[in-house]
């Protein structure tokens, strides 16, 4: 059984994506012959992330994290986040010949920008350096893939995401939200990435519910006080919310898949979403959502949508396929190295 070591700084208790795919990433390998061995900030000492306290960034010596890989000496590295450990994870790997991909998660410049004044294209470029670096970067969507060439990131293959459509399914207890219908629901960190902004000034009829925590939440409950801000759910509580609910809305512009959108198919939801990267991706023409710029009627005509059709678009991804396709890029990327080698 070959070693993969999974280098990651976004982890528990965070809530969110990427959290969620390295946790099915880890589930599913050794079903197919590899043992995942999971390097996080789990075991560190860790500070708040300025403007964003809930994500934790890890203070781990270069050398106690290099310790740590030559100790388990895996047959190869795959650095998911690009923060301290995945920084560290690299330099070891670079100063050592061995063997690494990487995967691009988030819009990590768009991100920055937002909060403050640091060109993207700044931003940019170091990524492009850290991802050039590997033998491949995963990227889920096509739409990333056309992207990030554009802004010259080499070697980038696709990894995509799945979905647990035995927990997410529409036949939940509905009965969770006693709201005036149509319930439209958003899923997610609540950060000004997210532009719920866009969701919550909507003029719809019924209700509006939020389920998640993050940095704006305060402020988002305020300027909105008819709106059920739920906190943070999980597991069958959050299916049967999904359930609960009419129509998903997606509001944010920058997401790089969106697994909630997901989630919410599964769970017999239409999603109502800018086209943009992420939902063109994941709904596109598949009839389980509308896309518009105009996101109010967009969230309207959605409704008109079959609950059977969401789920049918959401059975076409499991978490099983996704992991597959991550160990066949990590198998072709040796093979690779060895034909070359005995070219």
């Amino acid at each position: 059984m070959s070693r993969i070591l999974i280098a990651s700084d976004a982890w528990h208790p965070q809530i969110n994506g990427v959290v969620r795919t390295l946790e099915r990433l880890a589930r599913h390998l050794p079903e197919m012959g590899a043992e995942p061995v999971m390097l996080t900030p789990d075991g560190f000492n860790t500070v708040p992330c300025p403007t964003y306290p809930e994500i934790r960034l890890t203070l781990a010596p270069p050398g106690s994290i290099a310790r740590k890989l030559d100790g388990i000496n895996p047959d190869h590295v795959h650095i998911a986040t690009e923060g301290p450990i995945g920084f560290a994870v690299r330099r070891w790997c670079m100063g050592r010949g061995r063997l690494f991909t990487t995967s691009y998660h988030t819009r990590f410049p768009e991100y920055l920008a937002a909060r403050v004044p640091v060109p993207v294209d700044w931003t940019y470029a170091v990524l492009r350096d850290f991802h050039n670096a590997g033998a491949g970067c995963m990227v889920s969507t096509r739409s990333m893939e056309l992207e990030l060439e554009e802004r010259g990131f080499h070697n980038l293959m696709r990894w995509s995401r799945g979905v647990d459509a035995e927990i997410f399914h529409p036949g939940r207890n509905r009965a969770v939200l006693d709201l005036p219908r149509p319930i439209y629901l958003y899923v997610g960190r609540v950060a000004v990435e997210k532009n719920i902004g866009a969701f919550l000034d909507l003029d719809l009829p019924g209700s509006k519910v939020v389920v998640g925590d993050g940095p704006a939440l305060e402020g988002l409950r305020r300027a909105h006080p008819e709106v059920s801000f739920l906190g943070t759910r999980v597991g069958t509580d959050l299916a049967d919310i999904y359930a609960a609910s009419d129509c998903f809305v997606f509001p944010s512009r920058t997401d790089t898949f969106g697994v909630v959108m997901l989630e919410a198919l599964a769970s017999g939801l239409p999603v109502a979403a800018f086209p943009v990267a992420g939902p063109r991706d994941v709904i596109g023409n598949s009839g389980a959502g509308v896309l518009d710029d105009d996101l109010q009627a967009a969230a309207l005509a959605a409704l008109s949508i079959s609950r059977e059709r969401c789920r049918q678009v959401a059975l076409q991804s499991s978490w099983q396929a996704a992991t597959r396709q991550f160990l066949d890029n990590v198998n072709g990327v040796h093979r690779n190295i060895a034909s070359r080698a005995f070219a």
